[in-house]
C-alpha cells in the first residue's frame, strides 16, 4: 500500500483481510521455510534440536513453553517469535484491546464501529507492540494479568458497576492479537495459574462477577526452569495439560558452539582499544576456548548443583574479564601488543563464584577454591587432549621420571622455581619460562599459532598441566603464581591446625 489507511472505510477499500495470530505466525513461517530463510538468528546450537520443535509448534497452532536451565536463551527465542508477525497490523485508534476495525471484539469497539461506521479512525500497530512478557513472580495478581474493575472509571464517566467497560483490562487482553510471554511459569502462585485456565483453552475471560465473554487471539507461550530445581513453586497439573507443546532446551552440545555464542554475546569491541594510541589486544581462538572449557568443567563438577545449571553467561563475563585484564595490562605495562597468559585466569574468578550453586561439600571448601579447581580441570582437560600422557612414576623427584616431562621435573627437583605474574612486562615473563630446560622446545612442537607469545602459553600450560597431575607444586598468592617441586614444597609447608584439636 502507498498510504496506509487511516478510516475503517478506507481499510475496506483495500486487498487487507483479517488474519488470526496463530494463522499469521503460520502463514509467515511457510514463506520463511519456503524460501531458506534463518529462523532466530543469533540463537546457536539447537538448529537440529529445540529450533524444529518451535517451527512444529507454530506450524500446529500450539501454545509453547520452553522448558531448561537458566542461561539457555529461553526468553531470546520467546522474543524472537515477533520475527514471525507482519511488520504492522490495523487496530482501532485509542482503545484498549487492539481491536480488528474489521472486526472489534471490544463493547467499546463495537459501540465505535456502529456510531461512526467508515469515519472510525485506523492506526497501524508495530510488530514490537504486539509482544508482551510477564516475569512470575509470588506478588503477580489475577488484576495484574486479567483485569479488575475500576471504580474510578465508573465515576468519572458516570457509569454503574454493571457496565462492561468499567472493567480496567490486565496485560494479557491489552497483548489482543499478539503474544504472551510468561517466564519462570511455577513461580506464579497456584491460584493465579488456575485464573489462565479459561484463558488457555476456551480464550476468552473471567472478571470479577462479570460474564465477559470476549474472544481474545492471543498466543500464550511460558518459559520455566525444570521443577525439581524450582523449589518454591510447580506448575498445576491443568494448565500443564493445556500447554499444547512442551519444548525441552539445553546447553551448547559442544565447545566450538559455545565459544561462537560467547563471541557474539561479550562485549570485546570496546572502542578504543586498538587504535593508533592504544596497544594490539591478542585473543587467539585457544585461550577462547579453554574460557569455553571452565564452563563445561563447572557443568560436571560433583561440587556444583547440577540442577540449577551452570547459564552461558558465565562464560560471557569470564570472556570479558579476560579481555579487561589484558586491556589493563597494556595500559600499565607500555607493551605494544599484549597476549594472554595462563596466569591470567585468576581474574574468571568473580565470573565462577556468583554464577554456580554448590552442593554441600562446595559449601564447606568455599566458593573460591571451588572455583579455582573448576579452572584447573579446565586446564587439565586442555592438557590431556593435546600432550602425551604424564607417567606416574615412584619416587620423590625427576631422577625416576620417564617421557617428555622427565628433564622438566628434575629441574625443579633440583631446586627450581618459576614465579609468574599477570603484571610482569613480556620479557621477564618470558625469561622465568625460559629457564627451565626442555620447556620452550616441547611447547613450540604444540603451538598452534606462531610467535613467542603463543608458545609462552604452551609452556604455561605444560606447567599447570603438570601440577595438575601432581608433578609440580604451585602456590597462588594474589596474581603470583609459583610453580616448584612438589615433595619439598608439602614438607615445608605448614600444617592448619584441625579445629577439633584446638584448646581454649
Amino acid at each position: 500500500m502507498s498510504r496506509r489507511p487511516d478510516t475503517l472505510g478506507a481499510l475496506r477499500r483495500t486487498d487487507y483481510r483479517s488474519r488470526s495470530i496463530r494463522q499469521e505466525l503460520r502463514d509467515n513461517l511457510r514463506a520463511a521455510l519456503r524460501d531458506g530463510k534463518r529462523l532466530f538468528p543469533g540463537v546457536l546450537g539447537y538448529d537440529r534440536t529445540v529450533i524444529p520443535g518451535i517451527v512444529n509448534a507454530v506450524l500446529a497452532g500450539h501454545d509453547m513453553i520452553l522448558l531448561g536451565l537458566r542461561g539457555q536463551a529461553k526468553t531470546r527465542l520467546l522474543r524472537s517469535l515477533t520475527d514471525l508477525m507482519d511488520p504492522e497490523i490495523p487496530v482501532l485508534a485509542g482503545l484498549e484491546l487492539n481491536d480488528d476495525p474489521l472486526d472489534p471484539i471490544s463493547v467499546t469497539g463495537q459501540r465505535m464501529v456502529a456510531e461512526l461506521g467508515d469515519d472510525a479512525p485506523v492506526e497501524w500497530l508495530p510488530r514490537e507492540a504486539r509482544y508482551n512478557e510477564k516475569l512470575a513472580t509470588p506478588d503477580v495478581s489475577i488484576a495484574d494479568l486479567l483485569g479488575d474493575v475500576d471504580p474510578i472509571k465508573a465515576a468519572t464517566r458516570k457509569l454503574t458497576l454493571a457496565d462492561p467497560e468499567v472493567i480496567h483490562f490486565g496485560i494479557v487482553p491489552r497483548t489482543n492479537r499478539g503474544i504472551f510471554a510468561i517466564n519462570e511459569l511455577p513461580d506464579l502462585a497456584p491460584r493465579i495459574q488456575v485464573g489462565l485456565l479459561n484463558l488457555l483453552e476456551e480464550r476468552d475471560l473471567q472478571i470479577r462477577g462479570f460474564t465477559v465473554r470476549i474472544p481474545l487471539d492471543i498466543l500464550l507461550v511460558f518459559s520455566a526452569n525444570p521443577e525439581d530445581y524450582t523449589n518454591r513453586g510447580s506448575i498445576i497439573t491443568p494448565l500443564k495439560d493445556r500447554i499444547s507443546s512442551q519444548i525441552l532446551t539445553h546447553y551448547p552440545p559442544d565447545l566450538k558452539t559455545a565459544a561462537a555464542i560467547t563471541e557474539q554475546e561479550a562485549w570485546l569491541d570496546r572502542g578504543s582499544v586498538g587504535s593508533e594510541e592504544d596497544p594490539k589486544i591478542v585473543l587467539p581462538e585457544k585461550m577462547r576456548l579453554l574460557v569455553e572449557e571452565v564452563s563445561f568443567a563447572a557443568r560436571e563438577s560433583e561440587l556444583i548443583d547440577q540442577t540449577s545449571g551452570v547459564s552461558a553467561r558465565l562464560s560471557i563475563s569470564a570472556l570479558e574479564l579476560l579481555y579487561s585484564n589484558l586491556e589493563r595490562r597494556a595500559l600499565v605495562s607500555g607493551d605494544a601488543t599484549v597476549h594472554p597468559r595462563l596466569c591470567d585466569l585468576h581474574t574468571l574468578l568473580p565470573a565462577i563464584t556468583g554464577k554456580v550453586e554448590m552442593v554441600y561439600e562446595g559449601e564447606q571448601q568455599g566458593a573460591e577454591v571451588v572455583a579455582r579447581k573448576i579452572i584447573g580441570d579446565a586446564i587439565k582437560k586442555v592438557f590431556q587432549e593435546q600432550y602425551p600422557k604424564v607417567e606416574r612414576a615412584v619416587g620423590s623427584g625427576g631422577e625416576d621420571d620417564v617421557g617428555p616431562y622427565a628433564g622438566i621435573v628434575a629441574w625443579f627437583a633440583d631446586g627450581g622455581t618459576v614465579d609468574l605474574s599477570d603484571d610482569q612486562p613480556f620479557e621477564r615473563y618470558r625469561d622465568q619460562l625460559r629457564q627451565v630446560p626442555g620447556l620452550f622446545e616441547l611447547a613450540q612442537e604444540h603451538a598452534s599459532e606462531p610467535g613467542e607469545e603463543a608458545v609462552c602459553l604452551e609452556a604455561e600450560l605444560i606447567l599447570d598441566g603438570l601440577h595438575q597431575h601432581l608433578k609440580l607444586a604451585r602456590e597462588d598468592l594474589d596474581s603470583q603464581i609459583s610453580y616448584k617441586e612438589m615433595v619439598k614444597f608439602q614438607l615445608l609447608r605448614p600444617r592448619k591446625r584441625r579445629p577439633d584439636r584446638d584448646v581454649n
